[in-house]
Order: C-alpha cells, then structure tokens, then sequence
C-alpha cells in the first residue's frame, strides 16, 4: 500500500501535521509520496519520497487541508485516487475528518475499514474540445468586466431552457450545491444524487430561478452579447478568458473523484455543518 501526502500550503499547522502523517506511515513500514509543492513549504520531509502531484502513483492521498486544497488535487492528478480529507481549512465539506482524529482515522484505513464515496464531476467543451479541468463542483461562466452583466441563452439537450441578463451562470455538481450555486440561491442537493444544478447568477428577471436536471443532460451556453468576453472559471481553482463567440458545452465527465469515508451519514453531517458556519 502506497500513501501521497498533499498539505495546505500556507497554514503552518497543516504542515507539521503533514509531516506527523507522513512520519507515521514510514514508521509503519509503508511507501509514502509526498507532493512538491508541500515539501518546498517544509523541507524536513525526504527528498527520496517528493514528487509533483501530477506524477503520484499511490493507492491513497492524504489530503491535510480544505475544501480548496482538496480541488487542487483533483485538478492536478491523473488517476482516480481515493482521497481521505482532513480538515485544515474553514468549511471542509469535502473532509472527512478533524485533525484530532488524524491517526485513527488512518489506522482504520489500514484495516480497511473504509467504504468509497464517488462523486460526480463535470466536462467542459470549447467549441467542441476539451481543453479545461473537470470540475467536482462548479463550472462558472462569469462577466468579463465587474458591474457589467452579460446576456447568455441556454439549452439543455437541444431545448432552449432559458435566456437571461445575469452576472453569469453556475452549474453545479451536487458536491458542489454547498458552494458557490448555494450562494446564488441554488439548493443544498444530497450528494447521493446524480444531478447537475442550474443557478443564474443576480439575474435580471426574477423568473430566471435555478434548475435541477438529470447528469446525463447536455447543458449547452451561448453568448448573445458579442462585444463582451466572459470568464470560465472551474472549481474556483482554473480561470480563462473566452472570446464572446466561444461555443460552451458540458457535460457528465467519465472521472469521478473518489473519497474515503467512514460512515454513510448525510443528515445531519453536511446540513448543520452550513448552519455552523452560516
């Protein structure tokens, strides 16, 4: 069994806890990778053991951070490698646990007293080519210019669904429902769902209201004011610019993202976590 390590850069707790991990697995006899960008951040770890996320070839990574560093992660590997989260960060939706509880929960992993949590993610197209990272929670199309709104239509499998004057479109994941969807006044979805929510951002009309459609659906974006770039942006992590004729299309990608868990509870896990800390 091989472990990769991923720490939250910038916080000095998370990578002394990296370390701790990162000592433990060695000292249990087990093969351990641990990411680059954290090694630069905290050199005590062995130079033996350091390789760039985008070359890990592990069967499990530690991922000692938040929500954020836990999306840098999907954005950068290749494989769908299981993911146990421990939450170094201020939401942490997607971790599974706290740091207090670190070394059990990896002492359960070992024992192989875990189930897999897949989750869904989505593709998007550019004029027909994929050229962006899949997105675990949202893919944002965004005003290029603050203040300015931006004219979309959309069409869901073929089907004009809409046409609005917004701030821009959110498609969400349901693992992405509790992020930025939520906040233009999408739902919290329950992650067992294999759906793809639709939220207009600060539209115009106030009949322009978020949708739920099923993940097969092809969601198909197109500009209707020219003379304006728009942003992409992916999971917060992957911004571009697009040029006002870009052609956007997504979709349900092959990957899903993979996390360890130790427990099949939803309610009230992630419904009092918003709560918390709204």
């Amino acid at each position: 069994m091989k472990f990769g390590i991923v720490a939250r850069r910038d916080k000095n707790a998370a990578l002394k806890l990296a370390y701790r991990v990162y000592d433990f697995l060695k000292v249990s006899g087990y093969d351990v990778c641990v990411d680059s960008d954290t090694h630069r951040h905290l050199p005590e770890f062995e130079e033996a053991d350091v390789c760039p996320l985008e070359d890990f070839d592990v069967d499990f990574i530690i991922v000692i951070g938040g929500d954020g560093t836990i999306l840098r992660v999907e954005h950068r590997t290749k494989r769908e490698i299981p993911i146990l989260g421990i939450n170094m960060g201020t939401l942490g939706f997607l971790t599974e646990v706290e740091p207090h509880e670190a070394f059990f929960a990896l002492s359960k992993l070992i024992e192989g007293d875990y189930h897999i949590d897949e989750r869904i993610k989505l593709r998007t197209y550019l004029n027909g080519e994929n050229t962006v990272p899949d997105a675990l929670n949202e893919v944002a199309i965004l005003t290029g210019i603050p203040g300015k709104i931006i004219h979309l239509r959309y069409y869901i499998d073929g089907g004009l669904a809409d046409e609005i004057r917004a701030d821009g479109l959110i498609v969400s994941t349901p693992t992405g429902s509790t992020g930025y969807s939520m906040s233009a006044g999408g739902p919290f979805v329950d992650p067992r769902l294999d759906v793809v929510v639709i939220a207009p951002l600060a539209p115009i009309a106030l009949s322009s209201r978020p949708m739920i459609v099923p993940s097969y659906s092809t969601i198909d974006v197109r500009n209707l004011a020219l003379e304006r770039e728009i942003i992409l942006a992916i999971d917060g992590q992957f911004y571009t610019y697009l040029k006002p004729e870009t052609e956007i299309t997504i979709k349900l990608s092959p990957r899903r993202t993979k996390f360890v868990r130790f427990t099949d509870e939803v309610y009230p896990k992630y419904t009092m976590r918003i709560k918390k800390k709204f």
